[in-house]
């Protein structure tokens, strides 16, 4: 069988799984990423990434965005050599096999399916101004907003709706994402051309310091402000890349043409927040550290009212449910279709990949619904959760760079639309950002990570316990450089210097350290991971396998159709 995307092989064999339709276009599949990027970050990360960064924020931004479009740039290979539904989660398993791809696939999961629910809490908190959706309290040392009992409610609601929209089918969502995407492109422009105009205070890019909290505050707001967060979303162009209709095309469109875009806006709207707060706020609070204002719980609104822009902060209000909202429901397609990719590899009950004749897989979208309730269960802010859900992400980003390097001798010869140039330069410098980002999330972060991952492993051994893998091998040596890697991981942030001051974490390692042992041991699981990659003929088995798959599933659309 030939290794061409374009290749169909006859339907397998199998009943009610209509499998998912290509009825994003270009334009669809750029402003799904687009439409997720812009969700609840940029309403919060502008305050939260000057009170950590100060005015130094502006390099936070564009650190972030730097670090991401290196990712976004070897997704783009992957994703138009071969564009798959859940892609993030199948591309490890052409390469490592079925271990590599579990771990992938459940770190994956645990990021997108606590997506929606931050969104959710990020639209309620917004709210608060309107009905009392939050509350304010003070957790280690930080104020935050956590739902109350009414806000617990509308959230329900709010996630119900998510998955009745879903339910409705790939195309319906296409067509409201477009026109809700646009609606938020011209708001955050709108946002920045009016801050700029109304007042612009540049003493206030000095005043309290350019960077006061150093070097260590530009790091850490990349991680844990929502920056990093805020960018997230153009794996959509990833995992809907078996939905477009012209993958070779769109999916780069999609990748790097969102990172760019949103660098600019985000960087934009940093410099206009500065320059927008009155000089005197600014003295009041002491600190950027400590800045605080009135109705602070929906920032650049109280920004907008401060300035007397009453108008644009109605707005801002209306926007903080369609942004959010928007990138819930995202996630929650994206959730649903992890679900169904890691039970297409096998690593994940069967009926997971079930689809209705819509091509929704709805069992999916039951079981991302109910965990999203679950994770709000115990009322947390969306602070508390930015940190843990850009971390869980980007650690799930950080297998493409290895598959990206083992594909590269396994299939040498592949087609690929799209050949990213440097040999191993930017997958290596990829690898290596994605676990300086983990890092810098702090050790409060990095624990509860490893605790989720942990509770992966013991679900999958219960599942080969029990006969789920049907004697299918978990590939268990190509995958073992997952463990140094995790482990490693682990240790470092364990000895490191975030947060700062300590939580738990030791102190004993400066930036400089911390920095060059991360990356010997990016180099070292890099280089594992090469080494005992998949042999050719398995990796290209793998590869047909999921090709199959993929082509029976449009197969068996065109014949229920």
């Amino acid at each position: 069988m030939a290794l061409d995307t374009q290749h169909r092989p006859a339907p397998a064999p199998g009943g009610g799984e209509a499998g998912l339709k290509r009825h994003v276009g270009v334009v669809g599949l750029l402003f799904a990423s687009v439409g997720s990027i812009i969700g609840s970050g940029w309403l919060f990360g502008a305050l939260n990434a000057a009170q950590t960064a100060g005015p130094a924020a502006v390099l936070s931004w564009v650190l972030g965005g730097a670090l991401i479009l290196l990712l976004a740039l070897v997704y783009a290979e992957l994703g138009t050599m071969y564009p798959l539904s859940g892609g993030v989660v199948r591309y490890p398993h052409m390469s490592f096999g079925n271990l590599a791809s579990f771990a992938s696939g459940w770190i994956t999961w645990v990021a997108v399916a606590t997506t929606a629910p931050i969104e959710v809490a990020a639209a309620l908190q917004y709210g608060t101004r309107y009905a009392p959706f939050t509350a304010e309290n003070t957790v280690g040392g930080d104020t935050v907003y956590t739902l109350t009992a009414l806000g617990y409610a509308a959230a329900v609601v709010l996630m119900a709706l998510f998955v009745v929209v879903n339910a409705i089918g790939v195309r319906w969502f296409a067509r409201i994402n477009n026109v809700l995407v646009g609606w938020k492109l011209v708001i955050i422009v709108l946002v920045i051309a009016a801050f700029l105009v109304a007042a612009f205070h540049g003493e206030n890019f000095s005043s309290a310091g350019f960077a006061p909290s150093g070097y260590h505050g530009v790091f850490t707001a990349v991680a844990t402000s929502g920056i990093v967060f805020s960018y997230l979303g153009f794996r959509q162009g990833i995992e809907l890349a078996g939905e477009t209709d012209n993958p070779r095309r769109n999916v780069p469109l999609a990748v790097i043409g969102s990172v760019l875009l949103t660098v600019v806006l985000y960087v934009a709207l940093q410099v206009a927040f500065i320059g927008a707060l009155d000089p005197s706020t600014l003295a009041d609070s002491g600190s950027w550290a400590d800045l605080s204002f009135a109705n602070d719980f929906g920032p650049l609104a109280a920004v907008a009212t401060a300035l007397g822009l009453a108008w644009l902060a109605f707005l801002l209000y209306a926007d903080a449910i369609i942004s959010p909202g928007d990138t819930g429901l995202i996630y929650t397609t994206v959730t649903a279709r992890i679900t169904y990719a890691m039970a297409r590899n096998g690593n994940a009950p069967r009926t997971l990949a079930r689809t209705t004749e819509r091509g929704v897989p709805m069992v999916g979208l039951v079981i991302a619904f109910v965990v999203g309730l679950i994770a709000l269960l115990p009322f947390p802010s969306w602070q508390q959760l930015v940190g843990f859900i850009t971390s869980a992400t980007v650690l799930s980003f950080a297998s493409g760079p290895l598959v990206h390097a083992a594909l590269r001798k396994q299939l040498p010869d592949a087609v690929r639309p799209f050949r990213l140039p440097g040999g191993h330069t930017i997958p290596f410098l990829a690898f290596w950002g994605s676990n300086l980002i983990v890092y810098w999330s702090g050790w409060t972060t990095v624990w509860k990570l490893m605790v989720a991952v942990l509770i992966g492993f013991v679900l999958l051994g219960v599942f080969a316990a029990t006969g789920g893998l049907k004697g299918r091998d978990l590939d268990a040596r190509s995958g073992l450089w997952v463990l140094p890697w995790l482990g490693g991981l682990t240790l470092v942030s364990f000895l490191g210097s975030y947060p700062e001051p300590a939580a738990g974490n030791t102190m004993t390692l400066g930036f400089v350290t911390s920095f060059l042992l991360l990356g010997a041991l990016s180099a070292v699981v890099y280089v594992m991971a090469f080494a005992w990659r998949l042999p050719d003929d398995k990796a290209r088995a793998y590869v047909e396998e999921t090709l199959a798959e993929a082509a029976a599933e449009e197969d068996e659309v065109g014949s229920a159709h």
